[in-house]
């Protein structure tokens, strides 16, 4: 990848407010950092997954798509989360937590089926342990980014619009 000097006008030095210091502009890795933080957040709070999933309410889509969106752009179900460092995740302590939750779901995943009932992965013997990976993994990136990560998870619309104005 060539990096631009700052004087290009097409590469201006825009920053997100809530993602330090990583520029928005020199490639997705903020759309690919949202969506991975969004599945973090969903797969690491049980009264959430109670609330919404169980109950079937759609305004953040069920396991699969949690799944999904954790693993989408990254490929992180085929490659370590290490290939991102420097772009999508700030330290090797980040990615060491991110592979550790995806490793984990994603064997959960695969031993229940990727169309089961929200019941079906929240019983799953392995699911807690899941669940604390992904919490580990949840809360580190929001704190590297300044955000709360006791704040409620962005609803797929709220993605959406954040994705396309971010």
């Amino acid at each position: 990848m060539t990096v631009q000097s700052p004087e290009n006008p097409s590469r201006r030095s825009r920053r997100s407010s809530t993602m330090g210091d990583m520029p928005l502009n020199d490639m997705p890795w903020w759309r690919w950092r949202s969506t991975v933080r969004s599945a973090l957040h969903m797969l690491s709070d049980p009264a959430f997954q109670q609330e919404y999933w169980l109950a079937g309410r759609e305004e953040y889509g069920d396991v699969t798509d949690a799944v999904y969106r954790l693993v989408e752009d990254t490929w992180l179900d085929n490659w370590p989360a290490e290939r991102y460092l420097g772009s999508v995740f700030r330290d090797s302590e980040e990615t060491t937590l991110v592979d550790a939750a995806v490793l984990r779901v994603l064997r959960i995943l695969h031993q229940v089926g990727p169309d089961a009932p929200a019941a079906t992965y929240l019983q799953h013997p392995d699911w807690p342990e899941a669940l604390a990976a992904c919490r580990a993994a949840h809360v580190r990136l929001a704190l590297a980014d300044g955000d709360d990560p006791e704040q409620p998870p962005r609803t797929l619309g709220e993605l959406r619009t954040l994705l396309r104005t971010a």
